[in-house]
Formats: structure tokens, C-alpha cells, sequence
């Protein structure tokens, strides 16, 4: 029998739902429901998860949302999606609600309206559409009412359908309580506080009930019936959808791009081409037209390098990664920047007639222009285009911080609480006071009332989505108005997204394009503008850093603090441990030091140094002969499923894509049967199809392609040659673009150790950004805290008519706040200013200032003359260095563990280190940063870095160590460590076993 729900609402609506459209669609066939209509309020959010939760359960989707608009009835709508068409007009109604300030529904046109049912529970509201000719439906709702009776009155004076839904936002009764939560964490309200949900919410009930409850109106339910059987589609089907080429109209784009390609690749490769780079350009273009693809790329590389009013291209600074740099067309557009050809990168990877989801070309822009780069793109293709959105889930911390809120407690107390949670393991299927209780930072406090209630209910809270937030990058454009395919509203930015993650986007054929920023692109563009500046002269068109000894020494050695990608304790001990510095085995490295492949990771180092290994079968050797017989890249996975199970390619690569879902485990179960029955064909046996399915299954969370990794490895060592040959004008532009890794404290140090002398920022000579040439690098004022962008602007204008000849006369000029004349006096900004005065003196000659002025009441076109210092005391040097690192947050001079001598006597310096190995030593080192993992028990460990003076020491706390002494650990602190010291393959660590904070 077929049996319908017509209304029912997910955790999409918004901080209402409390279910997902799995859990809705699960408990709609448990109480024996055919169909199911998912309406969440005012949007299409649940869309593709509700398709795929339909299909795994066998219940028949039926499309729809509920309107709801912020008037002063309060008035909704319900739609309903009969077609194609009345998809269409329903997303582009949702958007109207989004984007248009004042929309109504007496906006709503009959073209409008076409595909689509209007479920309507007011009856005055269902007069006025009715009178506009809408196709309306009077909804009695989940019981019959004295509201609901002369709804079916009128709607049957008007010979109008009257029907019953479900209207319920609950899966369970039980959920009530969590719905009251979300309630009272949207309206900033207490759970016992007025303002909170009064009305009492049904949760989904079965077809008997709302039979007997409307018995007396039989007709109804026969009426819901026939309403649901009018809504036949099932969900979008667009194929792959491209965004058009439009600059071209009388063009045929892939004539453009056959000629576009090949002149780019005589510009790559001389007038002269070769046949290999001629086969695969000629193979790719084929492929390319034949999948509809020129446009795509088209558009790319205009989005890249646009052209001015002139037609001449502006070329942007860019890492085209991702597949889409296994393209050699791709190259020839420079929108990629490494030859696929020369590092035998696998273009299937990207583009195959047998791939059914749509690839995408990841772009990286400097950081700083990425933003300018969106902004043209919207303007250009405006209603054509938006961003792809994020949905943003309840985690653990975000969870208890609201549910606490809800509750009443005050703020210092929830933040006590909050500030001890330092990590969440995600294994196991524990509570989170159970996860709570083992935490650390917790150890020995005592969790008492409301604290546990708190904790119970925070947890299913956990999941639950809560807002929308902007991808870092996900571009669609498309060729008919956006709004027809997926719905748009405007984020918080003001920037246009899609109702989709990026997931459901590429499930429905939307194609992307990821814009995207980088720090050390800004890095790299801007150590080649200080060489400019300083005359030296670097030819971009013929530079190969990954051809340069010194380079890969460097690299072979670790020394890549502030390069991007292998600048991480991690990465850096990696590459000591691997000790080659080529290209090849960085592109390795680069890809293999994911989470779940710890284990991988250290056979590969053993591997490269000459350790044997069994082969596994020949054909893996074949297919894993560059990667030493391991699973490095994701194509490896797809590659591997081919070649030893006799996957075809199109579901090799749906096995590599499920790894990376968030449900992988449910979606693996028909992968792994496959997989497992493809070897034992092939008589392999059941033990090396466990350990090829454990290699497999490595790929949990995120990892690379070859193309991508390559990319990466391209740009990491084009930031290493840098910092070897120019280091100053580098770690300038590492300080100076404000990102990376580590702080700016420990790239100060960084750059101290590299033999640069630190000068202190400087009235007359710094800039904003921070300069570096020869051996000297100035600190930028951009790193004085307190001190405005206004103000640094008025610094450089009054020092362009003339450099500040005292005190009074910056203060004059300048007029800077007087809390940023005492930062840049702390800061040293002024030790230079005649007559060179004491920071005592110049804070004297501040306060005298400010009294002269205040006292002052005529305008002088002169700087007041100040009365003569009185002899001051000097300021102590513990305490100029003090007030220096509040500002700067580090020391010119010195590095701050210096000033713990007395205590640090006889302990072994940094750079000492490694003579110790084997042997317990006491080391006082300052905390940069840390990374807390978990064992595979499920326990806390962390591995955290240390420097002093002459070097960084990696160290390792693991589980009792780190229990003990998480409270105390806290960055830009000094400790005494005392641990042993231990080597793995040449790379030096510390296993600590007693640490203590350093004080004074």
C-alpha cells in the first residue's frame, strides 16, 4: 500500500530539526511510510542527503521546502515539487526569499507556480493565492482543529484539495528535549527562560494514527494521497553542467583551445616540439572536446591571467593543483605549473570518457589578491554564479560552550571549563563526560551538577548542523541563472552561495572551480620584489629550484622552517630521515605524511634506504614501482583495485572518491566484497588482500594525487632555494605575510639562526612589511602591537616630506595615539630620534608632550619645544626587554631563554643536542607549538617543539608524560625538560620524561 508524508522537517531547519534525513527516513519506513516529503524551512540544504538516505531505505522521495517569511503573521508556505520545472521554480522562489529584501508571497507568479503544490495552513493566506490563481492545498496539519474545520469548509466551498501532514520537526517524542535546546541557543535565551519554544512538537507518527485521528473526515486522507501521487520527481538530473565561455561567441571553444595550447606549449617548450609533447597535447585535446571540457578550461585560464582593455593578459602568480595539474593543456595555459610530461604525471587521474563526476582545477592565488580575484568573478558572471557553501556542524567544544550558555551558567565559569577540553579523540563510541573524564587537563577535578546533565544532552547536540559558512573556495558558474538549478542565499561576507557543500554540488553535476589562497605565493612574490628593490635580478622564465645543490641539501637536511608545505616538526624530521632532497622524493613525501599512514611512512624511509621488502605480487611492483611498492598517491588505490581485482577504471576511482566520505564505512561494505572476490581470482591470497586493503584503507581523511603533490613539491622548493640564497629578503616576506606554520616569534629565531642581524623598527627607516638585504633584516611596523594601519600610513607620508628630526617633532607630524607612541617607544621605534634618549627619557618626553599640547591652545606651525629631561634612573634591562616583548612578542636582541641563565646553567644547548643520543640529558627550551594525536587505544599524546638560542628540539610526550604535565604546557613559555635522546634514521628527538616551567 502506498502511504505518504507530506511534511517533515530535518536538522536543516535550522536550530528546529533535530533529526537527519537518514534518521527521518529510517524511522519513516519503521512505521510503514512509502514516501516521504522532506520540507525543511527555507531551503534545499538536506537535498542530496535526503536523495542518497531514500535510495539506501527504499522510501520514494518527494521534493519540497517550507517558505517561511520574518512578516508579522508569521506566514508560510509549503511547496511541493511535481516536475523538473517545479524544481526550478522552487529554488528560485527559496532565493528570492534569501535575496529579495521585502518578497511576499503575492510576488509569486502563475509562471512561477508551475510544478509545484502550495501547502497552506491560514486561511487567509490560502484566499489570496487561491485569488491569484496558485495551485493551493488547504493543510489540516497533524490532527484535526477548530482551525483546520473551517479550513476544509472554505477549501471545499472552492472545490480545493484538503489534506493532513505529519508537520513534525522530531523523529522520536524524546527529542523535545534537544529541540527546546536549539530553541533556547537561537533565541539567546535560558531553557527556563520566557522567549524559548512554548508550543509542544510531534514527532513523526504512523499512517493508523493520522487515519484515526481524521476519521471524521475521511476524504482527507484520501486527498493527502492523491497529492502525493502528483509528485513524481525524484530529484535534479542535469548531467554535468559547465560554465560557458562567453568571450568567444563566434568561436568554437575547442578550436580556441587547440590553438591557445599549442602556442602556450612553444612558449613552455621552444618553437620546436616533440613528438611526446605533441602526442599528449593531441591526446588530451581529443579527450577534452569529446567530453565537453574546452569551455572549462577556457574560462579557467582566463579567471587566471585576464585580459586588459588592450587584449593583453595579465599574468597572476598562481599553483594550479589538484588532478587538473596532470593536464599538459593545462600547463600550456599556465594554469598549472609543472610538466606532466617530464614527472610522468597520469592525466586519466584528471579526465577520462569513462569518469562520470565532474573533475574540478584547483587554483591558489596569494592570499591577499584571492579575495579581488572572487570579486571579478562575481561582477562578470553576475546571477550566473555563486560560491559553494559549508555546513557548519555542532563539534564537541561549540556543543557544551551553548548547551551551558542555555543553562544559565555565567560565562567565566563555562570559558574555566572550556579552556581544559584540549582535545577530542574521534575513536570509540564513548560519551563525551566519559571522553571528558580521561582528558589531561581534567585530571583530578571532580565533575559535579548541572555540569553532567549539561554534558548528556551537549552530546547529542553533537553533529547537528548549525549554520551556513562560505567554502574556502568553490566557484560554480553556470549557463542558465543559478538560481534554476540550486538554490542561493547571501552569507554573512555578503558573498552569493549555493544551499549544497560541495559534495551534494558535484552529485548533481554542478562543476566547480576551487580559487583559493596560499601565504607563500605572497611569500614568494614578495622575496622576489625585496631582490628587485635591493638590485638583484632573478629570471623567473628559466628558474628550476629543484635542479640546485644547495637547495636540496637544505631540504635533505630539514632546514625549511617558514617554506611552505615542508615546514612542519613532521615534514621536517620526514626529510631528515629520507636525507635526499630530490624533486621526486619530495612529491613522495609530500603525499605519504598523511594522518592514517604513520605505519607507511616509516617502511617508505626504510625502503629508500636500501631496505628489502617481500613483493606482494608482480603486478603491484609494476604499478607501485616509483613509490618503493607502497600506496602513496590516491590513484594508487585506483590503480592497485584495477590491476589485482579487475575493478574497471570509472569504479576504481568511485573506490578511491568513498574513501575520503564521511560515511566511507557504510559505502565500503560492496568496495571491500568486490575487492576481496577480484583477488582471490587472481589467486591471491587472503593475507595480501588484507594488507592491501589495510594500505587502502590509509587513505582515511585527506590526501594527494601525484599531480597535486607535485604541484605543492614545485612550490615548496621554490620557497627553499629562496631562503637558502636570499635569506633575509625571505624570512622578511615569511614575517611580513603573517602565516605559516609557526609564530612570528619563532621565525625571528629562525632568521637569527640563519646569521641575519634583527634591527629593530624604526621611525625614519622601517616600512610596513618587514625588509631584509645582505645579512640585515628590519622589523616592519606592522609588528608593533596597538599600532593602526591609520597611523603607519601617516608615518610613511610625513616621512616621505622629511625624516623626523626628534621626538616632538614625530609626535607633532605623526599624532599617534598615546597607547601607540608608548608601544613604538617600547618597541624601540624611537632609540634612534635626536638626541638619541633613553626609552625612560622618551617616555619622559611623551608625558611632556601631551601636557604641552594639552595646555596649548593655539595651532603652531612648529613643533613645541620641549623643557630639558631631568636626570632619570635607567630602566632596568629585565624590564625594557619586558615591555619590548609585550609589543613585539620577541626580543630583538636576544632570545628570551637567555634570560634564564642562572637556572639553565650546565643544561645542553639545542644545537648539542644530537651528541647525546642514547643518553638522558636537561635541555630548557621555549614551547612554539605542539600537535596532540591519538594513540591507537584512543589515549592523548603530543609531540611539541622547542628552541632555544642555536636550535629547535623536536620533543615527544607520550600518554602518563603528557597526563602529567598538560596543564602547565602553554606556548611562548620556557620549561626544563629532562628526557632521552633518541635518533630514527638521522632525525633527532626528545622523549621526555619530567618537565618543569621555568620562572623569575
Amino acid at each position: 500500500m502506498t502511504l505518504f508524508a507530506l511534511r517533515v522537517r530535518s536538522y536543516f531547519s535550522l536550530m528546529e530539526g533535530t533529526c537527519s534525513p537518514k534518521q527521518l527516513c529510517l524511522r519513516a519506513k519503521e512505521l510503514g511510510f512509502t514516501h516521504l516529503a522532506l520540507t525543511d524551512c527555507n531551503n534545499l540544504y538536506g537535498l542530496p542527503a535526503f536523495l542518497s538516505a531514500c535510495k539506501e531505505t527504499g522510501i520514494h522521495p518527494i521534493i519540497g521546502a517550507e517558505i517561511r517569511l520574518e512578516d508579522e503573521q508569521k506566514s508560510s508556505v509549503t511547496c511541493l515539487v511535481e516536475d523538473q520545472l517545479g524544481y526550478s521554480n522552487l529554488c528560485s522562489l527559496l532565493s528570492a526569499r534569501h535575496c529579495e529584501p521585502g518578497f511576499t508571497f503575492c510576488d509569486i507568479t502563475c509562471k512561477q507556480s508551475k510544478g509545484l503544490i502550495f501547502l497552506v495552513d491560514d486561511l487567509g493566506l490560502l484566499r489570496d493565492l487561491h485569488g491569484k490563481k496558485l495551485p493551493v492545498v488547504a493543510d489540516l496539519g497533524y490532527r484535526p482543529t477548530a482551525q483546520g474545520r473551517l479550513l476544509r469548509e472554505w477549501s471545499f466551498q472552492h472545490n480545493i484539495p484538503a489534506i493532513c501532514t505529519p508537520h513534525s520537526s522530531l523523529t522520536f517524542q524524546e527529542d523535545e528535549d534537544l529541540h527546546l535546546l536549539l530553541r533556547a541557543i537561537a533565541e539567546k535565551t535560558t531553557l527556563s527562560g520566557e522567549g524559548g519554544a512554548q508550543e509542544k512538537q510531534q514527532p513523526l507518527e504512523s499512517p493508523e494514527v493520522y487515519i484515526s485521528r481524521f476519521s471524521i473526515w475521511p476524504e482527507v486522507w484520501s486527498a493527502t494521497m492523491e497529492i502525493g501521487m502528483r509528485c513524481k520527481f525524484t530529484g535534479p538530473k542535469f548531467g554535468v553542467i559547465m560554465p560557458p565561455w562567453r568571450k568567444g561567441m563566434s568561436s568554437i571553444p575547442a578550436d580556441v583551445l587547440r590553438e591557445d595550447a599549442y602556442g602556450g606549449a612553444q612558449l613552455r617548450y621552444g618553437l620546436d616540439l616533440s613528438e611526446a609533447v605533441v602526442e599528449r597535447l593531441e591526446y588530451e585535446l581529443r579527450v577534452i572536446e569529446e567530453m565537453g571540457f574546452s569551455s572549462y578550461f577556457l574560462v579557467v585560464r582566463d579567471i587566471i591571467h585576464p585580459k586588459d582593455a588592450e587584449g593583453v593578459r595579465h599574468k597572476r602568480r598562481v599553483c594550479g593543483r589538484g588532478s587538473g595539474a596532470a593536464s599538459l593543456v593545462a600547463y600550456c595555459l599556465e594554469i598549472t605549473n609543472v610538466c606532466p610530461v617530464r614527472h610522468n604525471l597520469y592525466f586519466e587521474r584528471f579526465l577520462n570518457p569513462g569518469r562520470m563526476d565532474p573533475p574540478d582545477i584547483d587554483i591558489d592565488f596569494s592570499w591577499d589578491e584571492r579575495d579581488d580575484v572572487l570579486r571579478e568573478i562575481l561582477a562578470e558572471h553576475k546571477a550566473y554564479v555563486a560560491m559553494v557553501c559549508n555546513h557548519v556542524y555542532f563539534q564537541p567544544r561549540m556543543a557544551i560552550r551553548e548547551t551551558a550558555k542555555a543553562f544559565g551558567l555565567p560565562g567565566y565559569e563555562i570559558s574555566s571549563f572550556i579552556d581544559c577540553l584540549s582535545w577530542f579523540s574521534s575513536q570509540g563510541e564513548e560519551s563525551l563526560q566519559e571522553k571528558i573524564g580521561r582528558m589531561p587537563g581534567l585530571r583530578g577535578a571532580e565533575i559535579v551538577e548541572p555540569w553532567p546533565t549539561i554534558l548528556a544532552l551537549a552530546d547529542r547536540l553533537v553533529g547537528i548542523p548549525r549554520y551556513l559558512s562560505v567554502h574556502p573556495g568553490g566557484v560554480v558558474i553556470t549557463p542558465d541563472k543559478i538560481d534554476r538549478y540550486v538554490p542561493v542565499e547571501i552569507s554573512r561576507k555578503g558573498v552569493p552561495i549555493i544551499q549544497w557543500e560541495k559534495d551534494g554540488a558535484e552529485e548533481a553535476g554542478l562543476v566547480k572551480i576551487d580559487i583559493l589562497g596560499n601565504r607563500s605565493l605572497g611569500v614568494i612574490r614578495d622575496t622576489i620584489h625585496n631582490l628587485r628593490e635591493n638590485g638583484e635580478q632573478l629570471r623567473e622564465e628559466s628558474w628550476a629550484p629543484e635542479d640546485d645543490s644547495r637547495t636540496q641539501r637544505a631540504i635533505a637536511l630539514g632546514r625549511t622552517m617558514g617554506c611552505f608545505y615542508i615546514e612542519s616538526p613532521a615534514m621536517r624530521l620526514l626529510q631528515e630521515k629520507a636525507g635526499s632532497g630530490d624533486f621526486e622524493q619530495l612529491v613522495i613525501q609530500s603525499s605519504i605524511i598523511r594522518p592514517a599512514a604513520n605505519d607507511f611512512v616509516r617502511e617508505y624511509v626504510r625502503r629508500l634506504h636500501g631496505g628489502s621488502w617481500p613483493p606482494l605480487h608482480e603486478e603491484l611492483d609494476v604499478v607501485l614501482a616509483d613509490t618503493f611498492g607502497l600506496m602513496v598517491y590516491q590513484e594508487d588505490v585506483s590503480r592497485v583495485a584495477v590491476a589485482l581485482a579487475g575493478f574497471s577504471h570509472a569504479r576504481a576511482d568511485g573506490l578511491r572518491k568513498v574513501l575520503s566520505k564521511k560515511d566511507r564505512e557504510l559505502r565500503l561494505v560492496d568496495y571491500k566484497s568486490e575487492f576481496y572476490e577480484g583477488c582471490a581470482k587472481k589467486d591471491i591470497s587472503a593475507e595480501i588482500t588484507d594488507t592491501l586493503w589495510r594500505m587502502m584503507m590509509s587513505f582515511d581523511g585527506y590526501s594527494f594525487c601525484k599531480p597535486h603533490s607535485a604541484s605543492y613539491a614545485k612550490v615548496s622548493y621554490q620557497a627553499a632555494y629562496l631562503k637558502v640564497h636570499f635569506p633575509a629578503e625571505f624570512m622578511a616576506a615569511v614575517i611580513s605575510n603573517q602565516g605559516g606554520f609557526y609564530s612570528c616569534f619563532a621565525y625571528v629565531s629562525e632568521a637569527k639562526r640563519l646569521g641575519l642581524i634583527l634591527l629593530a623598527p624604526d621611525v625614519n627607516k622601517s616600512v610596513h612589511n618587514w625588509c631584509g638585504v645582505g645579512d640585515e633584516l628590519r622589523v616592519g611596523l606592522l609588528s608593533v602591537k596597538g599600532l593602526s594601519t591609520e597611523t603607519v600610513q601617516r608615518i610613511l607620508l610625513c616621512r616621505g616630506i622629511g625624516p623626523f628630526t626628534s621626538i616632538a617633532d614625530f609626535l607633532y607630524r605623526v599624532r599617534p595615539a598615546e597607547n601607540e607612541a608608548r608601544a613604538l617607544i617600547h618597541a624601540g621605534g624611537m632609540d634612534s630620534l635626536p638626541p638619541q634618549l633613553s626609552r625612560t627619557e622618551q617616555l619622559w618626553a611623551l608625558a611632556a608632550f601631551k601636557r604641552t599640547e594639552k595646555h596649548n591652545s593655539t595651532q603652531s606651525l612648529f613643533p613645541p619645544s620641549l623643557p630639558v629631561a631631568p636626570e632619570l634612573p635607567p630602566q632596568p634591562q629585565i624590564e625594557r626587554l619586558r615591555y619590548e616583548y609585550r609589543v613585539l612578542g620577541f626580543l630583538c636582541s636576544t632570545h628570551p631563554i637567555t634570560l634564564f641563565a642562572a637556572q639553565t646553567k650546565n643544561m645542553v644547548k639545542g644545537a648539542k643536542v644530537r651528541d647525546f643520543v642514547g643518553r638522558k640529558i636537561v635541555f630548557a627550551g621555549w614551547l612554539l607549538t605542539g600537535k596532540i594525536v591519538s594513540t591507537k587505544s584512543g589515549e592523548a599524546m603530543e609531540f611539541l617543539t622547542f628552541e632555544d638560542e642555536t636550535a629547535t628540539v623536536e620533543a615527544t610526550f607520550f600518554p602518563e608524560v603528557y597526563k602529567r604535565y598538560a596543564h602547565i604546557l602553554s606556548a611562548d613559555r620556557g620549561y626544563m625538560l629532562a628526557g632521552l635522546v633518541e635518533e630514527d634514521f638521522g632525525a633527532i628527538t626528545l622523549t621526555v620524561s619530567t618537565l618543569q616551567l621555568l620562572t623569575g
